[in-house]
């Protein structure tokens, strides 16, 4: 019996497939670079961003820091001077 028949090309699926990924992370890190470089008028911020929302957690977040602080002078003024 003879074999006529050409060897297949067994690369050619994995090269196409690894070239694709390639290029779709290509695509995503150009996407993330651009997306980072971008700036934002006042009004296109103004209209993505939640102004109540936002003064509520930085009001939460002073209450926070605030009893932290008190938390911290207190735990200082406990401990003894004699070093």
């Amino acid at each position: 019996m003879s074999n006529n028949k050409e060897p297949l090309d067994t690369n050619s699926s994995a090269e196409s497939v690894e070239q694709h990924l390639q290029e779709l992370e290509k695509m995503d890190y150009e996407l993330l670079y651009y997306s980072q470089e971008q700036a934002f008028s006042a009004d296109e911020l103004a209209r993505v961003i939640n102004e109540a929302r936002l003064n509520t957690l930085l009001a939460q977040s002073n209450a926070f820091l605030s009893s932290v602080n008190s938390e911290i002078t207190d735990f200082d003024e406990s401990i003894p001077d004699s070093v």
